[in-house]
């Protein structure tokens, strides 16, 4: 019997020594952690229950039959965040680059069909070269087997992946796939094919970091939603963004104790609008004034500035937040905009998170470009996405409200719960200059002093529609607030839409405009 324990400790020995002190501390060089580091400090401490920890890989070619190490480089199991159940997934660099191999690939789908039985997260450090070359399309194979459990779990149970290194060719669909894609500044990238591959095709030069770097894919792509410092500020974050989502699809976020009084008023709210509706101001002033303790994990920070998404609290509670930002394109909707808000709004409809939305609009951005990239494709994304939303919903007009855009964002027409508007709100077809340009264009043309019937004309259509009264009068809006109100009235709209059920049609599924 003590020979037989020798054996099973000598095998979880190896099993975690992975490949080597050597290339563990290449992995420190680099400024990366290894994989058990990582799980370590993701997981509340102790609750690591690690599967299939001594399998190994079963290819005999290229001399592989004499490279074998227990769990084959790639660490799952199971744990705990704050106390919550979770799966997760490590790939090892030290083992054979991190590659996916046939038996790897089987570990990852255990804990992924795992994850689906229990109604429980599934979270994927990912750290990667790829497919494991020597097993040909046995690999191949299995990133399929992960993309298809990838897709089934789609608004299931929620589905972070952390790229902490290289992720490149078929893996970086799965990441693709998944909730939230995390990176880490200098250190990991994303692309489907290589500087060396694009070089040769294309005869661009284009090194990693700028093909497919942190911030190349925060900033310009749009693939990954956030961008840490180093792989324990992104394992962090990760414990962040957790507290704010449920388990699974048929449960809440968790309630979070807080002692913001829910009756709190700001009186600086009443004057963080400018009384010129030509200059802007900073959106996200307002979140952090209104939400619990003006806490607010933004998502997609560094993508699409002209429109604000993340989460926050009210009362404990976890809320979706999508807001204009006057502060960038003045806040118009684009098409990066539309995409970033509709994938948000489609997730927290998914996991029954509220959606509170700041509605400061002036319209589509036009231009040729993004008539030819489908704005229209595009801005329809946004409006299905809140069309089809059941979750409670909250808006809030601050300032304009003008055109389509004004429909698309959670208006009363598109089952909003509770509309609200600010005294400065502006509610109309289009701006008051360009309404006085289309009404009275003959007039104009014709009146001996254009400029002082022009001057006369705007401030009429100023007086008429340079206000949220006209639509509070239909019923559009549900009530017209004080600024300072703001906190009071959401958490109290939160409240009465508590127990909130609603409905689409029977269908296998919707045809979003993709």
């Amino acid at each position: 019997m003590t020979d037989r324990v020798a054996v099973l400790r000598d095998k979880i020995r190896r099993a975690e020594e992975g490949g080597g002190l050597e290339r563990r501390e290449r992995q420190h060089r680099e400024g990366r952690l290894t994989a058990r580091e990582r799980v370590e400090i993701l997981l509340d401490e102790g609750t690591l229950e690690e599967l299939d920890k001594l399998v190994e890989h079963r290819c005999t070619d290229f001399g592989m039959a004499d490279q074998k190490i227990p769990g084959d480089g790639v660490i799952s199991g199971f744990g705990r965040i704050d106390g919550r159940l979770v799966f997760v997934f490590a790939q090892d660099f030290t083992v054979f680059g991190g590659s996916l191999s046939e038996t790897n690939a089987l570990k990852i789908c255990k804990v992924m069909d795992l994850a689906m039985k229990m109604g429980a997260p599934v979270i994927g450090l990912n750290d990667s070269g790829g497919a494991r070359i020597q097993e040909g399309v046995a690999s191949l194979g299995g990133y399929a087997d992960i993309f298809l459990r990838n897709t089934l779990a789609s608004g299931v149970i929620p589905q972070i992946s952390a790229i902490l290194g290289p992720c490149a060719g078929g893996a970086v669909y799965s990441p693709a796939i998944t909730d939230f894609n995390l990176m880490v500044k200098d250190t990991s990238y994303m692309f489907v094919t290589g500087p060396d591959v694009i070089k040769t095709v294309t005869h661009e030069e284009v090194s990693k970091e700028d093909l497919g770097g942190a911030m190349t894919h925060n900033a310009r792509s749009g693939v990954a939603h956030f961008a840490a410092d180093d792989d324990r500020a992104c394992l962090l974050l990760i414990r962040e963004l957790m507290s704010y989502l449920p388990s699974n699809n048929l449960e809440e976020a968790p309630l979070h104790a807080t002692t913001d009084p829910s009756d709190r008023e700001d009186p600086a709210l009443d004057t963080l609008i400018p009384e010129d509706p030509s200059k802007p101001y900073d959106m996200k002033k307002l979140i952090a004034a209104v939400v619990d303790d003006g806490r607010f994990l933004e998502v997609h920070e560094h993508y699409a500035g002209n429109i604000v998404v993340g989460f926050a609290r009210f009362a404990g509670k976890s809320v979706g937040i999508v807001a204009n930002q006057p502060a960038v394109l003045a806040g118009c909707l684009d098409i990066d905009a539309s995409v970033k808000a509709a994938r948000f709004v489609r997730f927290c409809d998914a996991f029954n998170i509220p959606l509170v939305t700041f509605e400061d609009v002036p319209g589509f951005l036009p231009g040729t470009s993004q008539e030819y990239g489908g704005i229209i494709r595009h801005g329809a994304k946004l409006l299905y996405a809140y069309a089809e939303a059941t979750v409670p919903k909250i808006t809030v007009i601050t300032r304009k409200a003008y055109g389509g855009a004004y429909c698309v964002m959670s208006s009363k027409h598109i089952r909003t719960d509770l509309n609200l508007a600010y005294p400065m709100s502006e509610i109309a077809v289009m701006g008051p200059e360009g309404a006085v340009n289309v009404l009275y264009r003959r007039e104009l043309a014709a009146a001996e002093d254009a400029i002082a019937m022009r001057l006369a004309k705007v401030q009429e259509f100023k007086d008429k529609f340079a206000n949220p009264y006209v639509a509070a009068d239909r019923g559009f809006i549900d009530d017209v607030i004080e600024p300072r109100q703001t906190r009071r009235r959401i958490i109290a709209g939160l409240e009465m839409t508590r127990t909130k059920r609603d409905k689409n049609p029977p269908k296998k599924h919707g045809n979003i405009p993709l």
